[in-house]
C-alpha cells in the first residue's frame, strides 16, 4: 500500500529515459521519444531539457543542455563521433564541472572510459548506446542499467513497441526509509551508488571517507558532494541558509530537517526539479502516510 500512495510523489527515473532517448535518436525515432516525453504530465527540468533537444537536434548547430552533465556527455560524444559540428550550450552547477574535451576518447575502450571525470560511467554509457558491444564485468550502477537498457530496447524495437518509463527507484527508497525513520525511530537504509550518498550522509550512514573511496565521481557532479555535504551539514547544525545549488544535497538536508522537526532555510529551494520536481509537495504531505 505504502508504494501505490508514494507513487504520485515519485519522478521518472531520468537515466532510464535518457538511455531510451538517446538510443531513439541514434536510430531515427526521435519523434517517438518526443511523443512519449509529451505524454508525461510533470518532467524533471533534465527531462523537459532532453525533450527539447529532440526536436532541435537535427535543426540546430547549437544546443542547450541545461544542467544535465549526463545528457552533455551523450551529446559532445554523438557529435564527435559522427563528425558533428555542435556547439552545446550550459547552465547553473553544469558551467563550472570539468569535463574531458578531447574528440579522441570515441576511440577509447569502455574500460578507459571510466577512468575519465573522476570515474563516471557516462562516458562508457554512451560507448555503449553508440553500439560499442564492449561488457565489462561487474559494472558499475549506471553502466550496468545502461547495458539492461540497450538490451531492452532492442526487444522492444524487435517488434515495433513502445518503450516504457520507470519510476526512480532510487529516489522510492530514500523517501521510504525516509517514512519508516519518522514512524519507527530508526532507519535501515543501505547505499548502493552514488546518487545515495547524500541522503546516507545526511543521515549519518557512512562517512565522508568511505563516501570518496567508493564513488571517487561525487568530485564531479553538480558540486564536489564530498565537500558540499560537510559544508551544508555545518550550516545545518549551525542553523545558517542552506547555499548549495545541488539538487540531491538540498534534498539530503530538507529530509534531514523533516525528522529533526527543525525549520531548514534553502537558498535554491528550486534545485530539486532538476531530477525530483514534486519534492517539496512530498514533504508537506508526508503526515498523509
Amino acid at each position: 500500500m505504502l508504494k501505490k500512495e508514494l507513487k504520485k510523489y515519485i519522478p521518472l527515473d531520468k537515466s532510464w529515459a535518457m538511455r531510451m532517448a538517446i538510443l531513439d535518436l541514434l536510430h531515427g525515432k526521435s519523434d517517438r521519444a518526443e511523443r512519449l516525453l509529451d505524454e508525461q504530465e510533470l518532467l524533471s527540468d533534465d527531462l523537459r531539457a532532453l525533450k527539447r533537444i529532440l526536436v532541435e537536434w537535427d535543426k540546430e548547430e547549437v544546443i542547450d543542455v541545461g544542467e544535465s552533465g549526463t545528457i552533455y556527455r551523450y551529446l559532445q560524444f554523438i557529435s564527435w563521433k559522427e563528425g558533428l559540428i555542435k556547439e552545446f550550450h550550459t547552465h547553473k552547477t553544469l558551467k563550472n564541472r570539468k569535463i574531458t574535451n578531447n574528440p579522441e576518447i570515441v576511440f577509447y575502450s569502455q574500460s578507459k572510459l571510466l577512468t575519465l571525470d573522476n570515474g563516471t560511467s557516462q562516458w562508457a554509457s554512451i560507448s555503449a548506446l553508440c553500439g560499442d558491444q564492449e561488457r565489462i564485468e561487474n559494472p558499475p550502477f549506471k553502466l550496468a542499467l545502461t547495458y539492461e537498457a540497450i538490451d531492452y530496447w532492442n526487444k522492444k524495437n524487435l517488434y515495433n513497441q513502445d518503450w516504457e518509463f520507470r519510476f526512480d527507484q532510487t529516489i522510492f527508497e530514500q523517501a521510504k526509509s525516509l517514512l519508516d525513520f519518522i514512524k519507527k525511530g530508526k532507519i535501515t537504509f543501505i547505499p548502493k551508488q552514488a546518487e545515495d550518498y547524500c541522503f546516507a550522509r545526511a543521515f549519518n550512514l557512512i562517512t565522508k571517507e568511505a563516501g570518496e573511496k567508493m564513488w571517487p565521481s561525487l568530485r564531479g557532479h553538480e558540486s564536489d558532494r564530498i565537500n558540499e555535504m560537510e559544508k551544508e551539514l555545518r550550516n545545518y547544525n549551525q542553523e545558517r541558509t542552506i547555499e548549495s545549488q545541488d539538487h540531491r544535497v538540498v534534498q539530503a538536508i530538507a529530509m534531514k530537517g523533516m525528522v529533526d522537526k527543525k525549520k531548514v532555510q534553502f537558498r535554491f529551494p528550486k534545485a530539486v526539479n532538476k531530477t525530483w520536481p514534486q519534492f517539496w509537495d512530498f514533504l508537506e504531505n508526508v503526515s498523509d502516510f
